[in-house]
């Protein structure tokens, strides 16, 4: 369910801030540590230690002064910010010692490719900027070229290391110049990134929009845990065969007094990228644990599912800190469900593997979320202790329409019945879904069809009799909390998004 978030009258300062943020977002971000003799007022150059390359302050520098040149030549000039994705994985795999020399030789790639003259720096822990003195269509042929450069892997220490890139690209003078352009080139290279990297994209003003609104919302994200803004919703599972209750999975909600209701598909991307993550998601599972046990005092054993990040997932004191938690509020490892992306899981780390070791020792089981790969996806994921896949909402949604999305569903469900695992079918909306899902297999149902995301109070209310309740048609009347939920009151707006309440 969609809404559409209208804009206030204090929308203007909003946009201005928004603004402002955007313009000194990249000189606020951490830049690499600089050697104390390079900061010698002797030296033209502050130089990054690992690389060897100009750093950060210096390259703004240059920048500045090369735009200045090109704007009273009268011609166009590129920056490219060149990020190296993936480089949190090597390190959780090989350590950090390993991807600093995987980074190295990342730099040292890229003057390879394009040349001892053309001005390259390191311009943040994973990232490069490349001056480019030259009109735009250079500029994207070269990004072109460098990103498929990077498909071969690096040689580091021997061992062949693949390190993607992903490439954003600004003009001069056209999108400013020194900070503000080597802002707007990052801006647009974190948007490739979003989509999925290993490409390039040129920046415009629809990454600026989300650019500026990404810091205000990561401002405004730092105090939601302190101002009491986070809440959980919950939707319950229920047992195909039996109609009962099985599980109910938390839901967090953001209920900011300005912004309105926002999407976790919004905020959590910019918690993880902004390294708000660990307080948001220890709130989020500490506040499930603490509704289990309230449950239970009042005699209704449900099972909680909580989505846990990635980066949760791969702290080493993850699991200690969940254990904690666990026993703090009286609940048993079969009380609870941690649900990971298909891709967090199917990461072939150290870090990955060790961490599900931990979960195991508990005994609190791991589902996938959103699975849709198929056999080939669970061969991969049958080295885990993974107990639950639950069919991805597209799936679902075509399985009464699709021959192809029937054949995926039931070739998982029938490897599923092989390894041991539930398999449960999200998002079930229409009485054809429901029956297409309950036929190929699915053990579990959840979906607005079964019930919408309610409070911890209606919980109680619709657990007491789902049963008979789902044999019947829902009086809504008496159950006001499972409509759907609303845009709290006020008509407050943010950059005229608009934000789904869907995960």
């Amino acid at each position: 369910m969609n809404f559409d978030l209208l804009p206030i009258a204090g929308a203007a300062a909003i946009a201005l801030a928004a603004a402002a943020l955007g313009a000194v977002a990249w000189r606020r971000r951490r830049a690499p540590a600089k050697p104390a003799a390079a900061q010698s007022p002797a030296n033209t150059a502050v130089l990054d230690t690992l690389t060897g390359l100009p750093a950060l302050a210096s390259f703004e520098r240059l920048v500045q002064e090369r735009c200045a040149a090109v704007e009273k030549a009268g011609r166009d000039a590129c920056l490219l910010a060149i990020g190296v994705d993936d480089l949190r994985l090597l390190r959780d795999d090989a350590g950090a010692a390993c991807a600093e020399r995987a980074l190295a030789a990342a730099a040292a790639a890229l003057r390879g490719a394009v040349g001892a003259t053309t001005l390259l720096a390191r311009i943040d822990a994973d990232a490069f900027g490349v001056w480019l003195d030259a009109p735009r269509e250079a500029g994207e042929k070269l990004a072109q070229r460098l990103v498929q450069t990077f498909d071969a892997p690096l040689d580091v220490d021997g061992r062949a290391l693949a390190v993607p890139l992903s490439v954003g690209l600004a003009v001069a003078p056209e999108h400013g110049g020194g900070a503000r352009l080597i802002g707007r080139a990052a801006a647009a290279m974190q948007a490739v990134r979003r989509s999925g990297g290993h490409a390039h994209a040129v920046f415009d003003a629809r990454i600026d929009a989300t650019h500026n609104e990404e810091v205000l919302i990561a401002r405004e994200l730092q105090h939601a845990v302190v101002k009491r803004q986070l809440e959980l919703f919950f939707q319950p599972r229920i047992d195909a065969a039996t109609l009962k209750v099985s599980a109910v999975e938390a839901l967090l909600r953001w209920r900011h007094p300005t912004l309105g209701l926002v999407s976790p598909a919004r905020f959590i991307p910019v918690a993880e990228r902004h390294g708000l993550i660990e307080t948001i998601g220890g709130w989020a599972l500490d506040a499930a644990l603490r509704q289990a046990a309230a449950w239970r005092q009042a005699d209704v054993k449900l099972r909680v599912a909580v989505n846990v990040s990635g980066m949760q997932f791969r702290q080493d004191d993850f699991a200690a800190r969940l254990e904690r938690g666990m026993k703090a509020h009286g609940v048993p490892a079969d009380g609870l469900l941690c649900e990971l992306t298909q891709a967090v899981a199917m990461e072939n780390t150290e870090a990955t593997r060790k961490a599900f070791a931990r979960l195991a020792a508990l005994g609190v089981e791991v589902a996938i979320d959103d699975f849709a790969a198929g056999a080939a996806g669970l061969a991969a994921l049958a080295h885990q202790p993974v107990r639950e896949l639950q069919i991805d909402r597209a799936t679902v949604a075509a399985l009464a329409r699709s021959h192809d999305a029937r054949a995926m569903v039931e070739s998982a469900v029938r490897a599923a019945r092989e390894l041991g695992l539930r398999v449960v079918a999200e998002g079930v909306e229409t009485e054809a879904q429901r029956d297409a899902a309950v036929r190929l297999g699915c053990h579990q149902l959840q979906g607005y069809l079964i019930a919408r995301p309610m409070s911890a109070r209606a919980v109680l209310m619709w657990a007491a009799d789902a049963a008979s309740t789902l044999a019947q048609t829902m009086p809504s009347a008496a159950f006001k909390d499972t409509l759907p939920m609303v845009n709290p009151g006020a008509q407050h707006g943010f950059a005229a998004t608009r934000i789904s309440l869907g995960r």
